[in-house]
Order: structure tokens, then C-alpha cells, then sequence
């Protein structure tokens, strides 16, 4: 083996797609012992369930983790201390954000009960409502945040964004108490972290206007699920939800059969390129590692 740093690549896939990075010997696939422990920079599978602590425990030589994901919250509390830890953010805002829109407007339009009434062969001509001319709240001003923020934009909607802390254009997660009243969309796009986990619970809801719409394309730990569930049934709001907590969702839980909502199962950022795009990513940080350049997408906090 070349005396060059190591790159583990878990994921065939995404190695082939990286190629070579001059100055770094990447491999794939399962390696011997003595060769992770010459590892420096690892990228697990870009749809891994979670941490592959057997193999962190013989990376002993290991500087960066990095993800082919947007999402870290896996991987808190497994990676080593001392190693840097890095998403791919970038690589599936604009994926999400799609989803994000298509499914508010499959919502409004009530595309899911004109599929039923397709399959039972039944015409049930009816007004509905429409995305143009609504307010939005958009919870999350990092990437996924300002891709779902843009294409609301282009429909005439208008948005409001929060995040942790207040700047240009960004109101302070505060405010959300007196914003809520007045966006009829709210759209979750936040990391999950400790101070984000149930961040959406009775009370956040019980804040949003009758008919207001919430769209989950975070995790399901965001949201409190008996809540939600609560105002489902009542017929108050209604929701597009990409994840669920419990996820995957069970056969009978009660999420399944409440009204007004529209539920896939995680499928967002899954989408034709996306290996493509996260491997991009992953290739400009293998290059700045390599380089002594400053990473980029480091996990630092609870920053939204």
C-alpha cells in the first residue's frame, strides 16, 4: 500500500463516483485490521442505519468522519474524541426541498384522496385549496431551509424563516410563539439535536392557525407524534410527513389512519443523482483534506 494518508469509503458506489484524490489512497469495502487502523478519513455508507462502532473501534489512526448525509444525529455520541465529524450537506437540499413543496401541494390540492377516488373509479369534483398567496414559516435556515424557502418563494408564497439564533433575514427561535399564529405553512427543516428533539409538541401546535398545514422533512423526533396525532383527528391541522417517529412507522399505529395527513416513508433526499451528489461532497472534502484546507460541513453544535 502507498505510504499516503487512508480513506475508507465504505460504500463502493460512492468510492467509484469519488475516483482518485491525488495524495490519498482510498479503498472500499471490508479491510483488515491492520489496515483501518491506518485509516484517517472515513465515510460510512450513504444510507447506513447508524453508527458501524466494530469498525470505529479499529480506526485507531482516525482524524475526519465523514458523512454522505445531511443528517449527523446517528453518530452523536459514537465518534472518538479528537476526530472530526462532517455531513454532506449540500449534496440533497435541493431533493428535500422538492419533496418539501410537492408534498404541501399534494395537501392542499388533496391529491391523496383524488388517488383513492381514482382507484375506486369515483368523480368527486370539489374545490381545494392552493399554495399561492399563503405564509410560511420555515423552520431551518441552513441549506435545506433556503432551498425550501426559495421554491416557496416562486410559487408567491411568503416566508418567514427561523433558526436558532437571530440575523439577516432569520427571525430567532424565540419569536416562534408570536409567529405561529400568523403562517398558515409550516415547514420543519432542522437537524435533530437535544435542543430541536419534541421541539414541535402540543404547545407549538396548539400556536398554529385552524387548517395550517405542517410538513416534517426533518426526523420524526421533532415532532411530539401524540400531538400531532391529537390535532389530526380533530380535524384542526393537517400534515406531509417524510418521517416519523416511530420510524418505520408500524402496521397499527394510530399516525396510519388519522385524517389530513400525507405520509411517505423517508424518501426526500432519495432520488436519481443522489449518490452522485453526496460523492461530490465527499471528493471536495477528501481535496481539502488532503490540501490542509479548512472543512468544510463540520458538526460543531446544535446550530440551525
Amino acid at each position: 500500500m502507498p505510504d499516503t494518508p487512508v480513506a475508507l469509503l465504505e460504500d463502493p458506489t460512492v468510492a467509484r463516483l469519488v475516483g482518485e484524490v491525488p495524495g490519498l489512497t482510498i479503498l472500499s469495502g471490508a479491510q483488515p485490521a491492520d489496515v483501518l487502523a491506518r485509516v484517517e478519513v472515513y465515510v460510512p455508507r450513504f444510507l447506513a442505519d447508524g453508527p458501524a462502532t466494530d469498525v470505529l473501534a479499529n480506526l485507531t489512526n482516525l482524524k475526519l468522519l465523514q458523512l454522505a448525509t445531511a443528517g449527523a444525529e446517528a453518530w452523536t455520541g459514537s465518534v472518538p474524541a479528537g476526530v472530526t465529524m462532517a455531513t454532506a450537506r449540500g449534496a440533497h437540499g435541493k431533493a428535500t426541498a422538492e419533496w418539501a413543496v410537492g408534498a404541501l401541494i399534494a395537501v392542499l390540492r388533496e391529491f391523496p384522496g383524488f388517488v383513492l377516488a381514482q382507484a375506486e373509479r369515483r368523480w368527486t369534483q370539489h374545490s381545494t385549496d392552493m399554495l399561492a398567496g399563503r405564509s410560511a414559516l420555515v423552520l431551518g435556515a441552513g441549506d435545506l431551509g433556503s432551498e425550501v424557502r426559495t421554491r416557496l418563494e416562486a410559487f408567491g408564497v411568503s416566508v418567514t424563516t427561523v433558526a436558532r439564533t437571530a440575523r439577516d433575514g432569520v427571525r430567532a427561535i424565540d419569536t416562534l410563539p408570536e409567529l405561529l399564529p400568523h403562517h398558515d405553512v409550516v415547514v420543519v427543516m432542522v437537524p435533530l439535536t437535544e435542543a430541536t428533539t419534541g421541539l414541535v409538541d402540543a404547545a407549538f401546535l396548539a400556536a398554529m392557525p385552524d387548517g395550517a398545514v405542517l410538513v416534517n422533512a426533518a426526523r420524526g423526533k421533532v415532532v411530539d407524534t401524540d400531538a400531532l396525532v391529537s390535532e389530526l383527528r380533530s380535524g384542526r391541522l393537517r400534515a406531509a410527513l417524510d418521517v416519523t417517529e416511530p420510524e418505520p412507522l408500524p402496521a397499527g399505529h394510530p399516525l396510519w389512519e388519522a385524517p389530513g395527513v400525507f405520509i411517505t416513508p423517508h424518501i426526500g433526499g432519495s432520488t436519481s443523482g443522489a449518490a452522485d451528489r453526496a460523492a461530490a461532497v465527499v471528493r471536495a472534502q477528501l481535496q481539502r483534506y488532503v490540501s490542509g484546507e479548512e472543512l468544510q460541513n463540520v458538526v460543531s453544535g446544535a446550530g440551525y
